[in-house]
């Protein structure tokens, strides 16, 4: 792997996690914890003095959950900023600075009747990639209720184009 110019040692070593900037803490976590069923870890209020430094709100009060990331040692950290101006952004997926995460899933299709019978928003139908390592897979994007795109992908490569490895698979 190349390493970054002038170091001797590579400078990231993995991930920790993913934060999303939410309106409404509760309404969130029962979307990706009751809907998606991702595994709520831990939820708290932060305020300390060295927090509003490190993201640049003095005064803010974050109110967190997290959640583990499916078949992972990822994290997905879902933060509601309170005690300061908030305004909603258009989360587009073409505009500058949105967006996005995607999980794998087993059966699209079914996933996709349970979660538009709650009322869950689409961009589109159920979608076959025709270029790369998804072709004959199957995509959709759903969106948050803070307009956040989620990409679902049923597939049998990864991104890389190496075999997917199914969790079942894994553990046999």
């Amino acid at each position: 792997m190349n390493q970054p110019p002038g170091t001797g040692e590579q400078a990231l070593e993995g991930v920790s996690h993913f934060g999303i900037h939410v309106a409404d803490l509760d309404r969130s976590i029962a979307f990706y914890g009751g809907l998606l069923g991702l595994e709520l870890i831990a939820r708290w209020v932060r305020d300390q003095e060295y927090l509003q430094e490190l993201v640049g709100y003095p005064g803010v009060e974050l109110h967190v959950a997290v959640f583990r990331m499916p078949n992972s040692e990822d994290f997905l950290e879902v933060l509601e900023y309170r005690n300061v101006a908030r305004q909603a952004i258009d989360t587009a997926n073409a505009n500058p600075g949105t967006a996005h995460m995607c999980f794998y899933v087993s059966d699209l299709e079914s996933l996709h009747a349970r979660l538009l019978s709650a009322g869950v928003r689409f961009v589109s139908p159920i979608k076959s990639p025709t270029v790369g390592p998804n072709v004959g897979g199957k995509a959709i994007y759903m969106i948050d209720p803070d307009g956040i795109r989620i990409e679902l992908l049923q597939t049998a490569l990864t991104l890389a184009g190496e075999p997917r490895v199914p969790p079942a698979a894994a553990s046999a």
